[in-house]
């Protein structure tokens, strides 16, 4: 089977997104495709683009994708491919589609995301007139590197309990900006010397419905200010969560931290358990007026 492009997709394709909730998945390398492929599947995405650069291989598809799943042909690993990604699903994508994008050994949890799916938990937030969601991406790891030196492990995945904050986010005159947050927390905060300062929010806009001249920014935030707010003026509204081994794995894989890092884990470690009431729990979500 040809390796379509991403480019040729959105040229031919252009149908296909004509309903959402869409996904967008970038694979970096091959660590937890196959489990990320499935997890958003089980969310109830009507259609996944997963983009590699290499075809992927027929045993990480998921038995039951039934077409919702087209790999395409993306060089996930080039600067701002997130951008390059998601501004040309945008460019071709009618207006009120809702979208969301992330990477491979990175899961997408919402309240009560285990019940209902992400169609549903979608369409109430679109009647709370919202057209974005705000993520926490909350840092997962092994809880060994001598066992698991590529940091991930699904079955034994640590998270950090607390160590969260959040400063003011201000426009470029020192303006505080309205409803809009810098969030910090995880390994970003605890190895923040081997983080790019520009890096090391945990905040990221995931979830947006797409509409004329919208833009993602490299800073993973878009170009509309009201995208960038984590709730309306009127009261909380939901927020999502993306568990990721990202961070981790970037520090297992690169010279200057592998060799400074014995381990992730630390006194605020605490198991992962894959449910979405942990991250509730532990004030990573909200639930907003959704019961």
């Amino acid at each position: 089977m040809t390796h379509q492009t991403l480019v040729d997709f959105l040229k031919d394709s252009p149908d296909r997104l004509q309903k959402g909730p869409i996904a967008i998945l970038l694979i970096e390398d091959a660590i937890a495709v196959g489990h990320t492929l499935a997890h958003h599947l089980k969310c109830g995405f009507r259609l996944i683009l997963a983009l590699s650069a290499d075809p992927l291989p027929p045993h990480v598809l998921p038995e039951e994708a039934e077409g919702r799943i087209v790999n395409l042909k993306f060089d996930t690993r080039g600067q701002d491919a997130h951008v390059r990604a998601v501004n040309a699903v945008l460019d071709v994508a009618p207006p009120d589609i809702w979208m969301y994008y992330g990477y491979n050994a990175e899961f997408l949890f919402y309240p009560f995301s285990e019940s209902r799916t992400v169609g549903e938990m979608l369409a109430f937030h679109t009647e709370e007139r919202r057209r974005a969601m705000l993520s926490y991406v909350v840092d997962l790891y092994a809880p060994d590197l001598h066992r698991f030196p590529d940091a991930v492990s699904i079955n034994e995945a640590m998270f950090d309990r607390s160590g969260y904050f959040a400063l003011g986010r201000a426009d470029r005159d020192g303006k505080q900006l309205d409803r809009q947050l810098d969030f910090h927390g995880g390994l970003r905060w605890r190895f923040e010397e081997h983080i790019p300062a520009d890096r090391r929010r945990i905040d990221r806009i995931s979830l947006f419905r797409s509409q004329p001249g919208l833009r993602l920014l490299s800073d993973h935030r878009f170009n509309v200010a009201e995208y960038n707010t984590y709730s309306c003026p009127w009261h909380h509204n939901l927020t999502a969560a993306v568990a990721s081994f990202r961070v981790a794995k970037a520090l297992a894989r690169n010279p200057g931290s592998r060799q400074q890092i014995e381990t992730f884990a630390w006194r605020n470690s605490q198991p992962f358990r894959w449910q979405s009431q942990q991250l509730m729990d532990f004030g990573l979500m909200e639930p907003g007026q959704w019961f």
